[in-house]
């Protein structure tokens, strides 16, 4: 195959890879590579400049000069088809087994993830547009290693918003002009010109969820692409439609000005609750106690930061006319212990049941026998209507000082919630490192957004000489490194082969400076 000039594709060839990185394709991502991605490293670079004003002493704010922005009288575009109703929403990996029960699972919305649950090895990235484009089609088949066989089945499929990796990611199997990829225009890119045509076909369209944005700076380098992207395709402006995790602490200052540079492809905003407690530590890892969490399970919706962040997210939504997506449901069901399901079952009812009684529009869940119960407590609140929209929430005024006001946190800092840490880290990064984005672990799905917080908590309370609630004990390299052989021990098989997982764990747990993401020293150990 004759490449486009400048490109290479340095990933090795499998069966039917060439349906994906035809020479079309691969050149509509060079342009968007030499377009773009300049801008994306300065954006980068100006992430990095934040945290060192704030390791200095700066703090958050809403923006002064935006202030325009959040007082205007503006609305994004209206609802597309198949995100008018949002109620329910699954998320998973694009492994043709999750493709095919997520879209079949009764869900209103599959997030077809290929960033936290989902792991950058060549095999997926590729494979994962395949099983997208085949899902589109209908003509995704998968059969199991025991011989049961998985289609789709005829009726109403849930809407399909993929979520490609975020800016800080690269693409180490795709060169342009002998530079690396962004992962975010690669996912983006492929998604968009193989499945675009298809989905408009079919009555819906191309939708994404973008991830790890810190500003609306960002927001409006992503509405670049799409505006370039749909000259290219020849597709009308606004048929993309996207919406934001505020996943990140700096993004939750800058929801409006976010929506207002995506208005007229803004489909909605999401809590992305995991990784927005991930960030704040990441945002102020510096700046001491007054940003100390307590044990990851600890911290709940109803802490008056997270509560907050929440309830700004539904008001800025809802006076722009955009959804307003609650946050995961990360409990995994057993078939084994009914009084675990009678537990959790409870709590997912209660979550549920908060962020449809505060005004969301729906809401995420790991696993599709979590659908009806999200389903039966949005029901309770909309009814017929496909979502509240027109609940403004004009009761709410969040100021900085409430968003940033993590001291008032309750919970223990303790052994166990340390030991949870790191099992949890390295047992997620040994599924990583094997391919597997997505894991269950004493009974919640892990993804890279839990990981990073189970690393990034150990790192706090290390560097902070945190003394344990429960012990006593102050958390060192050394309690770390005993709690990690300990865990390490417990787990099956071969001590070696978790012995990757271990290191990297402690390199990113550990280590003087903090990685941004846990995922780039990874992403160099894979192949």
């Amino acid at each position: 195959m004759q490449l486009p000039e400048g490109v290479e594709v340095v990933g090795p060839r499998h069966d039917r890879y060439e349906e994906i990185l035809t020479p079309p394709a691969l050149a509509f991502v060079a342009e968007l590579h030499r377009a773009f991605d300049a801008r994306r490293r300065d954006l980068l670079a100006a992430r990095a400049a934040r945290v060192a004003a704030l390791a200095a002493g700066g703090s958050l704010d809403f923006l002064p000069h935006t202030r325009h922005v959040r007082d205007g009288d503006w609305r994004v575009a209206p609802p597309a088809p198949g995100l008018v109703d949002r109620r329910v929403e699954i998320t998973g990996p694009t492994d043709a087994k999750m493709t095919v029960n997520a879209l079949n699972s009764g869900a209103k919305v599959w997030l077809a993830d290929l960033e936290d649950a989902n792991t950058p090895r060549w095999e997926n990235v590729i494979g994962g547009q395949l099983n997208l484009r085949d899902a589109v089609d209908r003509t995704l088949t998968h059969t199991a290693p025991d011989g049961r066989r998985y289609t789709l089945h005829d009726g109403d499929l849930a809407t399909i918003v993929v979520r490609p990796r975020g800016w800080h990611l690269t693409e180490k199997h795709i060169l342009v002009d002998g530079e690396r990829t962004s992962g975010s225009l690669v996912d983006f890119a492929l998604y968009l010109f193989h499945c675009a045509r298809r989905q408009l076909d079919r009555g819906h369209g191309p939708y994404f969820y973008l991830p790890k944005m810190e500003s609306h700076l960002e927001a409006r380098l992503w509405n670049d692409v799409f505006l370039s992207a749909q000259d290219h395709l020849g597709l009308p402006r606004g048929t993309i439609r996207a919406t934001v995790l505020i996943e990140t602490y700096p993004a939750a200052f800058e929801m409006d000005e976010i929506l207002y540079e995506l208005r007229e492809h803004a489909a909605g905003l999401n809590a992305g609750r995991w990784d927005y407690m991930f960030s704040v530590i990441k945002t102020f890892r510096t700046r001491g106690r007054d940003f100390l969490l307590p044990d990851r399970n600890a911290v709940t919706m109803t802490a008056p930061f997270m509560r907050a962040y929440t309830e700004l997210l539904v008001r800025t939504c809802h006076r722009r006319g955009a959804h307003a997506i609650g946050g995961m449901a990360a409990f995994i069901p057993s078939r084994r212990d009914p009084q675990v399901n009678e537990t959790a079952l409870a709590k997912v009812r209660e979550d549920k049941t908060r962020e449809a009684g505060d005004g969301f529009d729906g809401s995420w869940v790991a696993h599709p026998d979590l659908v009806p119960v999200c389903r039966e407590v949005f029901d309770a609140v909309l009814g017929d209507r496909p979502h509240q929209i027109d609940r403004t929430r004009e009761d709410v005024h969040v100021t900085a000082a409430q968003l940033l006001d993590v001291r008032a946190t309750p919970g223990r800092r303790t052994e166990a919630g340390l030991r949870n840490a790191v099992s949890v880290g390295i047992q997620y990064l040994t599924s990583w490192l094997r391919g597997t984005g997505a894991v269950a672990i004493f009974h919640l799905m892990e993804d890279a957004a839990t990981a990073e917080i189970s690393r990034s908590q150990v790192w706090q309370w290390l560097h902070n000489g945190v003394a344990l609630d429960d012990t006593g004990a102050t958390v060192d390299r050394a309690l770390v490194e005993r709690l990690a052989d300990e865990e390490l021990a417990k787990l099956p098989g071969d001590p070696a082969d978790h012995a990757a997982a271990r290191a990297l764990f402690l390199e990113v747990a550990v280590a003087d400076d903090f990685v941004d993401f846990l995922t780039l020293p990874a992403y160099e150990r894979m192949p």
